[in-house]
């Protein structure tokens, strides 16, 4: 069977909740489910000052077993239009893979979280595309392919690029439903690509 390994950092959890729909969409698309974190950086001194949530209990994931997958969705918050120091460490990580071609053909996509609308959902992904281009990684975006994308009746996470959600500066928003549903879409039509590329 297909495997797809989600992988997240998340600070305050909300990357984490919309993870869920991601993998409810990709069990649904009839894949095997990966799921893990990057590790954390920062001291508990320092989270806790942050009044960061408390990590999940799952495995944090050493780069060198990015291999065992046939594809990936990484999911993680903005961090001035780019990847947190965390994402940026695990991809640096990856050096040996990449002298490998280890992760070559393989496809992967991403969801976020933004503090705002206009946070740099869409400028995070596109500023992570060129480690997919040297990985030899295939994009796999999510296109309009949830009528939510549609809808302007409200505030709405998420575009063409990947599902995602709006935080609030004090994180006080949590994912709504819409912003869930368009996750699940993402997991269901990414399980069909990497299946049919995994053929």
């Amino acid at each position: 069977m297909v495997k797809i390994f989600v992988i997240t950092y998340s600070t305050y959890g909300h990357v984490n909740k919309v993870a869920e729909s991601i993998v409810k969409g990709l069990e649904k698309g009839g894949v095997e489910v990966g799921r893990y974190q990057i590790a954390e950086t920062l001291s508990d001194e320092i989270l806790a000052k942050m009044h960061a949530a408390p990590k999940l209990d799952i495995p944090v994931l050493n780069p060198k077993s990015l291999p065992e997958a046939d594809g990936y969705l990484f999911g993680f918050p903005t961090r001035y239009g780019t990847t947190p120091a965390q994402v940026k460490a695990f991809f640096d990580a990856t050096g040996g893979l990449w002298t490998q071609q280890a992760l070559s053909g393989k496809p992967a996509g991403f969801f976020f979280s933004t503090a705002s609308q206009h946070g740099g959902q869409e400028v995070t992904v596109f500023a992570s595309l060129p480690i997919l281009a040297h990985h030899g990684i295939i994009f796999v975006p999510l296109g309009y392919s949830n009528p939510h994308l549609f809808d302007n009746s409200e505030v709405i996470g998420g575009s063409a690029w990947g599902a995602g959600t709006i935080a609030n500066g004090d994180g006080s928003r949590q994912p709504s439903e819409k912003e869930l549903e368009i996750a699940v879409t993402q997991g269901e039509r990414f399980a069909e690509v990497a299946k049919k590329l995994a053929a």
